[in-house]
């Protein structure tokens, strides 16, 4: 793309410099104060709180959670709370802290910041995740997707990307 006018470079020019002060800016913001959708904010209370039972109550019975970045699924509010039992056993003050919502009809995407320190690794780790979840007419999850580089969850924690948790003898 060739610009021969003054003007058409100064316009490009003035849009990088809006565009990566925006970027720079959202980055350091704090979360602005909005009104969550009741279930955003029973989720992460669940995931911030001791009581694995707390997450798997918040799905339909049969809900499925999947965590993309580790590659696994469970199924059913039992599963689901085993899941959440055993974050909590392998990872301490697990938190969820809730950036901003999105609600349109039945789905919801959460962009959050999911921290916590992984048993025996050097350092804590937060990394930016995004969550979809779907509910059903009873408000109630069907299906919840988190997303989040789990390279990032390791290399802040000082771990190998290859680690993997210890398994219980």
């Amino acid at each position: 793309m060739k610009l021969s006018s003054p003007r058409a470079m100064t316009t490009l020019i003035g849009a990088a410099a809006v565009a990566t002060a925006l970027t720079s800016t959202a980055a350091a913001a704090q979360p602005a104060k909005q009104h969550l959708p009741r279930i955003v904010s029973s989720w992460a209370a669940a995931w911030n709180g001791t009581d694995p039972q707390a997450l798997g109550a918040l799905f339909a019975t049969d809900g499925t959670y999947t965590d993309q970045a580790v590659g696994v699924t469970f199924h059913g509010r039992q599963e689901i709370s085993g899941w959440k039992a055993r974050a909590d056993s392998s990872i301490d003050n697990v938190h969820v802290t809730v950036r901003a919502a999105y609600h349109d009809g039945d789905h919801i995407t959460i962009e959050a910041i999911y921290s916590g320190h992984l048993k025996g690794a050097p350092k804590p780790f937060a990394v930016p995740m995004a969550t979809l979840l779907d509910l059903d007419s009873h408000r109630q999850i069907t299906s919840n997707q988190d997303y989040y580089n789990l390279n990032a969850v390791l290399t802040q924690s000082g771990l190998p990307t290859n680690w993997t948790p210890p398994t219980s003898s």
